[in-house]
């Protein structure tokens, strides 16, 4: 499925130009995961790579079907830490985790899902976990040939401890509506949480 990454990264770079920084993770028992970086402006565009590979199969069904499924990458945008001393270039390593985690834990990544990595996203980062958005805005799905479905990039959006825990009783649609009301700056690596009262 190399083909496919390749289409994939030629998607990105169309997106977002060419990538200043790259890394690699492995895990036991699966295939490389990289992490892109774009630079937009003031913002940091964090991009998987390697997790459209496979396609995400529905962890009870009997036998994973190797061509068919949805397939997707995570994007994360975060403003340049420098000013805030974020470092946020850290979260490569919890960015792979996320995107192996359909292979490791049989997990079938979809909008309105919480993904969490149990540990700072980056050191001293206020958030953990991250709601998973609807695709298509900052990165067109990338259509293959069929029998495949095609590629979809997840914006993520870092959510602090209480407001994931919030967003378990009240629904992702209601979390979001909360940071829309507030003005949320969802990209400050070193933003509060939303007023949840």
């Amino acid at each position: 499925m190399v083909e496919v990454l390749e289409l994939v990264e030629a998607r990105l770079r169309m997106a977002f130009g060419e990538p200043d920084g790259r890394a690699a993770v492995t895990f036991l028992g699966t295939e490389r995961i990289e992490v892109l970086r774009f630079v937009d402006g003031d913002v940091l565009r964090y991009v998987t790579l390697g997790m459209s590979r496979e396609p995400m199969n529905d962890p009870l069904a009997a036998v994973a079907d190797p061509l068919r499924g949805p397939r997707a990458e995570l994007v994360l945008s975060l403003r340049a830490g420098r000013a805030s001393g974020a470092d946020t270039d850290k979260v490569l390593r919890p960015l792979a985790v996320l995107a192996a985690s359909p292979r490791v834990e049989g997990v079938v990544v979809a909008p309105g899902n919480s993904l969490d990595v149990g540990e700072p996203l980056w050191p001293a980062a206020p958030f953990s976990a991250v709601l998973v958005a609807e695709p298509g805005g900052l990165v067109e799905d990338l259509v293959l040939d069929a029998p495949l479905d095609p590629v979809r990039f997840f914006p993520l959006l870092p959510m602090t401890h209480t407001e994931a825990a919030w967003k378990r009783v009240h629904g992702a649609a209601a979390l979001q509506e909360r940071w829309l009301q507030h003005g949320t700056d969802l990209r400050d690596p070193v933003r509060g949480p939303v007023a949840l009262g």
